[in-house]
This record gives structure tokens, sequence and C-alpha cells, in this order.
């Protein structure tokens, strides 16, 4: 992993914690043994935020859609993360069920996460269809659910910059 560039962005106003809901979207994990569900949650606490809910639902874009649209509707929610079903099999279809929600398209994000991906996978980080927005308000991410490609969208991208996107969205 690259660190980021000097002369960074200032972060002034930032809010330090944002409340999060996490969403894992797969036919075949459990609580058991969700490795990306635990992975989000940890490096979100770790980097001071709250966890205010936290589901596994099947690949079926009307189950993640109604479970996004929930938290969106919870004041005390400022985004949410999601997890797998980024890729271009036939179950996968993740990407459609939150672009669907997107009101303000990140593009950067998911460009900047197959450019990390690339790095470290070679040509087949361009089957991730990694996305972020804004949505009725909140932040949305949407990631690969690999342990790997969790850590790297929370470590590289969301927890550096989450503050930020945070405080602007509070404007």
């Amino acid at each position: 992993m690259t660190d980021p560039p000097s002369g960074r962005h200032a972060h002034a106003g930032a809010r330090p914690v944002g409340a999060l809901a996490l969403l894992t979207v797969s036919d075949t994990r459990s609580a058991e043994n969700d490795v990306a569900g635990r992975t989000m949650r940890d490096r979100l606490t770790g980097a001071g935020h709250r966890i205010v809910d936290q589901r596994i639902v099947p690949d079926d874009p009307d189950a993640v859609r109604e479970q996004i649209l929930a938290w969106l509707a919870r004041p005390d929610c400022d985004g949410v993360v999601v997890s797998g079903g980024t890729g271009i099999s036939v179950r996968d279809r993740t990407y459609e069920a939150v672009v669907s929600l997107i009101d303000k398209r990140l593009d950067g994000f998911g460009e900047l996460f197959r450019v990390l991906s690339y790095q470290t996978i070679g040509s087949a980080a361009m089957l991730s269809r990694a996305v972020a927005g804004v949505a009725r308000g909140k932040i949305v991410f949407s990631i690969p659910g690999a342990p790997a490609a969790v850590e790297l969208a929370l470590d590289a991208l969301i927890v550096p910059e989450l503050p930020h996107l945070l405080s602007e969205l509070a404007k």
C-alpha cells in the first residue's frame, strides 16, 4: 500500500466519529464465519466509529436495498458499509442494488480501490465493482467481500477519509 501524498486536503472541522451500519451480502456466510463483517467492525471501531447495527443478507437486490433503506432512515446512522456481491458472477447483484439508491456517486472511490487492488492482484482488479456515494444524505460504501479487499478498502480509503466525508455531509 502506498502512503497518501503529502499536502493532503485539510479536514478542518471533521467529525472524528461516525455511527455506521454494516452489511455482509452473502448466500453462504453466517455470524460465525463472516470474516469480512468482523474485519469491518474491527477496523471501524478501532478508528473510533460506532456500529449501530450489523447484518448478513443473501445476495438478493431487494433484500439489500430494503436493509440499506431501513438504515438510511435511522437518525442515529451516518452511513452504511456493504461487503460482498460486487463481482460479475450471476449471483453478484449488490452493485445494482446499491447504485439504485445513490444520489451522488463518488467515482473516485471505485477508481482508487481498483488502482490499489491492481497493485496487489493485477488485472483481476478490473472485475471489482466497488462503489460509493451519497444516498438520502448519508454515505454508502459497497466493497468486495474478500477479506483482503475489505482490509484494503477500509485501511487505505474508508477509515482515513470517513471523518472528512461525514463533515462534508453535515454542512
